[in-house]
């Protein structure tokens, strides 16, 4: 379980790679402009999708570190799991919960910075699991604040889901 685990961290490192690829020729003015109707810039989107993997690893950090009791991530933590993927693929628009919203997002930024923001917290996330013990491996610990909590393959899975629906939302922030 722990090998597919960082197998899908690594497929979604190289998600995240093939992204910087994509929108490095681009310049600072135009990943930092934000679409015409409003929205966030390109760059914005990112630090939106770094800080929710931030404040992830945060939390479940401070969780390890009360030693707590973990039940198994089992048919319902798989459940909300699909549910949470079912949210992030409809067409509607919802409100960023505020510790990942606007209040949070810098006006503006450089594309290094960003970059080397994201790969700090990616790091982390593979030393993370890299180091976590097998017995943790089938553990509900990760608590998604609309889903509940899930398995870290479902965690993986959200963070996946949850940067394919912003990746629209760079790519139409840069056709403006």
């Amino acid at each position: 379980m722990k090998n597919e685990l960082l197998q899908q961290n690594q497929r979604y490192n190289e998600l995240i790679n093939s992204l910087f690829t994509e929108i490095a020729p681009l310049s600072d003015e135009i990943l930092n402009r934000k679409p015409p109707g409003g929205g966030w810039s390109a760059l914005q989107t990112i630090q939106h999708l770094i800080l929710t993997e931030e404040l992830s690893l945060a939390y479940v950090k401070k969780k390890l570190s009360f030693d707590p009791k973990l039940e198994p991530a089992g048919l319902a933590a798989r459940g909300r799991g699909f549910l949470l993927w079912l949210y992030l693929n409809t067409p509607f628009k919802f409100k960023a919960p505020k510790n990942v919203g606007d209040d949070n997002l810098p006006d503006h930024s450089t594309l290094a910075e960003v970059q080397e923001r994201w790969q700090k917290v990616r790091a982390a996330w593979t030393d993370f699991f890299a180091q976590m013990p097998d017995n943790l491996a089938d553990k509900a610990l990760y608590k998604h604040p609309r889903a509940g909590r899930i398995g870290w393959p479902q965690m993986m899975a959200f963070f996946e889901t949850h940067y394919h629906r912003h990746l629209k939302q760079i790519r139409n922030a840069l056709k403006a």
